[in-house]
């Protein structure tokens, strides 16, 4: 929650809450308890605010990109991430690993400590920086690879960042937070803010709801997309129970395999474009509507080199903040309340209700070629609910897909 300046007595004195403390303290109310990153002395102000904090645990990282990479997958998994870099040569190492969050919708708050402002502001020749006096060459780099970015001082720090919190969590990407060193250790300036929490729009929730149910209502066909962005918000128990309550049939690509169980009697396989299961692709591509949640993001690996045979006509996209229906879009609609919205539907007196995905049986001798026939079975029968997979984005990938896995199985692979 946002918070007016803390103060602490120290020996008789009042001591205020600086930047970079208040930064720290304010991502850990996000449920953020460990911090990646490479220290560096631009940045040392928020190194020193994390090693002092009793919420956040420092976990120094080889590098900027591993740092980067360790966010990513911390933030798949905990909803949201801690990454800190230096200036310039430290912030554009990060950047292969933060842009890959921008595009999977992974949440990195990307804290960078700059030059000092005094320094910035007398033009000063420092090293990490081009030499030439100037000191935002880097920053619209950086922004670039996050949904929002903010430069803080002590007079904006609380006010800006509520704001790329608020931004952050709408979307669900990275945001870039600029600290000058010597703001860093500046006291902050008291503001009363709300944080802002996003929600949707009654009237425009309504709206949609409505056009859905009619859309599903006059469908002799209906199909769900449950999409990536389910894992990443955590909202796979109300995206199985919108489901259940549809009645129809639901399938995943690659990008969001086991985001519900593979064992659920809704589930109707993955769907790769021609590669897909042939029962699998006449229900996707046969269907009167596919009611997509989320956002599933056809791509080339996902459809198999684009052979997908899909009509966008036949689509409902809810996003996470919007609705899309043909070229019609429905603005400030959150997933998640469209979500609850569908599970109060009435259920369907006939539900889909597909062949059990059994594993496949374990083949071979140990003494026999490695093929993809005896080695993959042997991944599942190895795998127990709770655990997490990770893929590598080539033959792995390409061989766990069409791999029926046990139920709580998590996956995770950085497909786009």
């Amino acid at each position: 929650m946002a918070r007016q300046v803390q103060q602490t007595e120290t020996s008789g004195m009042v001591k205020a809450v600086s930047v970079a403390d208040y930064i720290v303290e304010r991502l850990a109310a996000e449920g953020i308890s460990h911090c990646f990153g490479v220290a560096g002395d631009y940045v040392f102000p928020i190194c020193d605010a994390v090693d002092s904090s009793t919420n956040v645990k420092w976990i120094g990282c080889a590098n900027e990109l591993n740092a980067s990479y360790a966010a990513d997958g911390y933030a798949r998994i905990r909803g949201a991430a801690m990454l800190v870099t230096t200036y310039g040569v430290g912030e554009l190492s990060a950047l292969n690993g933060v842009m890959g969050a921008k595009a999977e919708r992974s949440l990195v708050f990307h804290i960078v400590g700059m030059p000092s402002y005094q320094n910035q502001r007398s033009g000063k020749i420092a090293h990490h920086t081009l030499g030439d006096g100037v000191f935002g060459n880097f920053v619209d780099l950086s922004a670039g690879a996050a949904c929002c970015h903010a430069v803080i001082n002590p007079e904006n720090c609380i006010v800006e960042m509520e704001r790329v919190i608020g931004e952050a969590r709408r979307n669900n990407q990275p945001a870039y937070i600029a600290v000058p060193s010597d703001y860093a250790l500046s006291p902050v300036m008291s503001a009363d803010v709300k944080p802002i929490v996003p929600r949707s729009n009654e009237v425009a929730l309504q709206k949609a709801m409505a056009i859905i149910a009619e859309r599903v209502d006059n469908a002799k066909s209906v199909v769900v997309l449950p999409a990536f962005t389910i894992l990443r918000l955590g909202l796979q128990e109300q995206a199985q129970k919108a489901i259940e309550a549809l009645g129809c049939p639901f399938v995943t690509t690659l990008m969001e395999k086991c985001v519900i169980d593979e064992g659920h009697p809704q589930f109707a396989g993955i769907y790769a474009g021609a590669v897909s299961d042939p029962k699998t692709r006449q229900i996707v591509e046969g269907a009167d509507l596919v009611l997509d949640l989320g956002g599933v993001n056809l791509n080339d690996i996902t459809t198999a080199a684009y052979s997908a045979q899909l009509a966008l006509s036949r689509f409902i996209t809810v996003g996470l903040d919007d609705v899309r229906i043909g070229d019609k879009v429905i603005a400030n609609v959150r997933l998640t309340d469209v979500l609850s919205e569908l599970a109060k539907l009435k259920p369907s007196s006939t539900p889909y209700r597909g062949a059990r995905q059994e594993l496949a049986p374990v083949t071979g001798n140990p003494s026999d070629k490695i093929t993809m026939v005896a080695l993959y079975p042997r991944y599942a029968a190895f795998l127990r609910a709770g655990d997490t997979l990770v893929l590598e984005t080539g033959s792995t990938s390409l061989g766990v897909t069409p791999t029926i896995l046990p139920d709580g199985v998590r996956v995770e692979a950085q497909v786009l």
